[in-house]
This record gives structure tokens, C-alpha cells and sequence, in this order.
């Protein structure tokens, strides 16, 4: 199984980004503590995990703690070593794309190109979103467009990693580990 893992860090400077080797990781935490080696000083931590092609885990540090994990779809957990690694202590699913889209107010300052976005009805996919769908909320992606990306027909995860960085502020940093 291949895989790709990418840190963006946010300090006083804005963001800086790594590769991060989860290779040997024997638990959530230990990945958790790669994360903060990135900066252990980091206001925000966030890492993507892309694994062949098919799934997506992003996990959250807030000043190094209250670990937070979204994974975009649960199979992930049964079908590798990885995916259990990161997804195997999640016991809550998210809710349905369509509980979460009820439920959306529209923001302020909210530009006609990201209103469109939020307004794209969700395509069915095969994916089942796990763990915490708010966890890039106050980056710029509500659960409910992170949702739409997770469970959109044809979306890979680096496209979606690559979607989420836009927002985020970031793109630049995780293109330049990709392609390194």
C-alpha cells in the first residue's frame, strides 16, 4: 500500500509544510507525535494522508493537543494496516451528507464563487465519512463542503487534499512536497 503524508504547520510566520513518514507508527498517537516533531510549537497542525488513490485522513493538532480525525470513508480502517492505524478508534461515523447540508446557514463575507461551491448538491459516491467532519472549520472548510469533496464521483484524494490547501491557504506548500 503506498501512501502519502503531508504536515502543514501555521505559526507566527503562516504556514510551513513536510513529509512525514508513518512508516513503523505503532498507534494513533505516535502519528500524533510525528505531527508535532513538524513544530512542536504550531498554533495549528494538520496532516493529510493519502492512501492509493482511494482514501483520505486528515488529522488536527490544536497547539499540539486535542487530536482530531476525519477520515473519508470508513472501509480504510478494515482494509489496511494504515487505515486502522488511523481510523481504528473512531466509533462515530459523521452524519449523512444530507443531515449536514440541512443545517447550513450562509456565512458572511462569503464570496459568489465559495457560495456556489457550498450550494453543489453532494454526488451519492460510494464513500462513508468517518471521525470529525468540523475539524477545518474555522480554516475555511465547513463539514458539509469537506463532505461534498469526500463523497464527489471522481475526486482523488490529493484532489481533495489539493481543494482543502486552497482554502486553507496552503497549496503552494503541499505541491512543492508533492512534487519534491
Amino acid at each position: 500500500m503506498s501512501y502519502f503524508a503531508a504536515a502543514v504547520v501555521r505559526g507566527p510566520k503562516g504556514w510551513a509544510a513536510a513529509e512525514v513518514d508513518l512508516s513503523g507508527a505503532a498507534d494513533i498517537e505516535e502519528v500524533a507525535d510525528r505531527l508535532r516533531d513538524v513544530d512542536d510549537e504550531a498554533e495549528i497542525s494538520v496532516m493529510f494522508v493519502e492512501s492509493d488513490d482511494a482514501y483520505l485522513v486528515i488529522l488536527r493538532l490544536d497547539e499540539g493537543e486535542d487530536l482530531r480525525v476525519f477520515g473519508s470513508d470508513a472501509a480504510f480502517a478494515e482494509e489496511s494496516r494504515l487505515g486502522a492505524l488511523l481510523l481504528g478508534d473512531i466509533e462515530e461515523p459523521v452524519l449523512e451528507i444530507e443531515d449536514v447540508a440541512v443545517d447550513i446557514e450562509p456565512e458572511e463575507d462569503v464570496d459568489e464563487d465559495e457560495e456556489d461551491e457550498a450550494e453543489l448538491p453532494a454526488a451519492p459516491g460510494d464513500a462513508d465519512p468517518v471521525g470529525d467532519a468540523d475539524l477545518l472549520a474555522d480554516l475555511g472548510i465547513a463539514s458539509h463542503a469537506l463532505m461534498e469533496l469526500c463523497t464527489q464521483e471522481g475526486m482523488l484524494p490529493a484532489d481533495i487534499t489539493a481543494a482543502i490547501a486552497a482554502r486553507m491557504g496552503c497549496a503552494d506548500e503541499i505541491e512543492e512536497i508533492r512534487e519534491g
